[in-house]
Order: structure tokens, then C-alpha cells, then sequence
């Protein structure tokens, strides 16, 4: 008995895979534009950055986002005027967990994982 699927072995399962695996990746919205997340973004003031906010209060290096196994979290760099998630300031130098729909501001700019 043959105990192979569709999933696994026809050019319509793996479709279905790749599409599967694209629709568990985040993104980040910033400036009308998508950002796919990866293992780790910089975000901050300095073009050294991955995501460069122009905004003076933000910090040169005001924040993280990092995954951890499969969730993603943010980190407050030790930032001047602090890290907001949900309009709520999140602790300088503690992960604090990522869902879908969260908004992230920093200084006047916004951020939303979807």
C-alpha cells in the first residue's frame, strides 16, 4: 500500500505547501509599505538600521524585533522616549510578544504587524 499524499508528492501539494508557508510569515506595515519579518530588524533613527524612522524622538537605536522559535517580540533599546505597543510603553530591555494587528509607535510613527 502506497501511503504518499498530495501534499507531499504532486506539483499541486507542494503549491499548496509554499503557500502555506508564505501565509504563517509576518509582515510589518510602516509608510504604506509591507515589510516581511525576519529573524531580527533594527529599527531607529540611524541609517544603519533596518527600518529607519525620521523622526527626532526617536532614537538612533530605539528598537529590536526579534524571533524567537516561531513568535516574534519586540525590545525596547534603551530608547530615550520609550517603545509603545498598543498605546501601552513596554519595559526597556524586556521582550515583550508580537500578535497580529498590534500596533508599535515610536516617537509619532506607527507600525502594525499583520
Amino acid at each position: 500500500m502506497d501511503d504518499q499524499t498530495i501534499a507531499t508528492n504532486s506539483p499541486v501539494g507542494q503549491r499548496l505547501d509554499a503557500i502555506a508557508e508564505d501565509s504563517a510569515v509576518s509582515y510589518l506595515m510602516f509608510n504604506k509599505k509591507r515589510i516581511k519579518l525576519v529573524a531580527k530588524i533594527t529599527i531607529g533613527r540611524d541609517s544603519s538600521n533596518d527600518i529607519v524612522v525620521d523622526n527626532k524622538l526617536a532614537s538612533r537605536h530605539h528598537a529590536v524585533i526579534q524571533k524567537i522559535r516561531d513568535a516574534y517580540f519586540i525590545k525596547d533599546d534603551e530608547s530615550t522616549n520609550g517603545t509603545y505597543l498598543n498605546k501601552r510603553r513596554i519595559p526597556s530591555g524586556k521582550y515583550v510578544k508580537l500578535n497580529p494587528g498590534d500596533k508599535i509607535t515610536i516617537g509619532t510613527a506607527n507600525l502594525v504587524i499583520s
